[in-house]
């Protein structure tokens, strides 16, 4: 039985379906085709595993996964969810009725239950963008792909959630979240101040000169002098984020893996402070499949 689910990959810091095929035909084989790097090779352990301890069983027969498109390269365990769910409909454990509907992503522990992922933001983008109805993931992640209006959000706990739902057996709750709101009420709500800041007074000239005319600032002195100090608090004596801005900083941040627990939208413009060790790629970001480094 063929059967097709779909996930998504991220090329940089944006996202691009992925249809997973599964065909379950007689025999004993395992074959997971479609340029899947090593993180999703290993997944057949994990989903093994998730399978038989929430009741399921991997299919004793011939099993051929195509991620498509085959030139697109897979990463990371995140696809651990679409595989799964994949495979138990293609052996005719679950209702597959469903599954053309969902974008699904997430990572499975051994006993079933969800780890979060990244890049969920891009993902629920693109899944709009594609007339999917929802996207079903983490709950830890929820709140970040509820940021994209007029997608259903849907975040599980476990394997046997995710499964319940597409039998129709049990409902998920719908994360919502009000995007204007929530930026509004949070656009102010900053840990750090300029204000903090006792004396300094040339130091403080220098730093509004700049933030005013959008230069670059150098800070020297020797440790403990405040440099770092001054500079955490740059980002409040700047203009508030746009609507525009906050969501592409949270995309990127998103991407890069940086989005914090629960979060939904980055309010304030970030700051970063690399370690005078890193590499060229870490710092300008980059590499064969494109990702984020400290500059962006």
């Amino acid at each position: 039985m063929l059967v097709k689910a779909y996930g998504s990959a991220v090329f940089g810091i944006n996202a691009t379906t992925i249809t997973i095929e599964v065909d379950v035909t007689q025999g004993i084989k395992f074959l997971l085709v479609g340029l899947p790097d090593n993180a999703v090779k290993e997944s057949q352990q994990r989903i093994e595993s998730a399978l038989r301890l929430n009741g399921f069983k991997w299919p004793r027969y011939k099993i051929i996964i195509n991620m498509a498109p085959a030139d697109i390269r897979k990463e990371g365990s995140a696809y651990d969810l679409p595989l799964a769910t994949a495979v138990l409909a293609a052996s005719a454990q679950i209702n597959a009725e469903k599954l053309e509907k969902y974008v699904l992503m997430g990572e499975l522990s051994l006993d079933g239950t969800l780890q979060p992922v990244k890049g969920v933001l891009p993902i629920a983008i693109n899944a709009r963008k594609e007339g999917f109805e929802g996207f079903i993931l983490p709950k830890q992640n929820a709140r970040e792909a509820a940021v994209v209006d007029k997608l259903k959000v849907f975040g599980a706990e476990n394997l046997r959630e995710v499964t319940d739902f597409l039998n129709g057996e049990e409902n998920l709750e719908q994360t919502v979240v009000d995007t204007r709101a929530e930026f509004y009420a949070q656009i102010s709500n900053n840990p750090f101040d300029f204000s903090d800041v006792k004396g300094q007074e040339n130091v403080k000239r220098a730093l509004e000169i700049a933030a005013a005319g959008g230069h670059n600032i150098i800070l020297i002195g020797p440790p403990g002098s405040g440099k770092t100090m001054l500079a955490k608090r740059i980002p409040t004596i700047l203009p508030p984020f746009t609507l525009k801005e906050a969501l592409e900083t949270t995309k990127i941040h998103s991407v890069a893996g940086k989005i914090g627990k629960d979060t939904s939208l980055m309010t304030q413009r970030p700051f970063r402070s690399p370690h005078h060790t890193i590499s060229d790629v870490a710092l300008v970001g980059g590499g064969n499949y494109p990702q984020p480094g400290e500059i962006t």
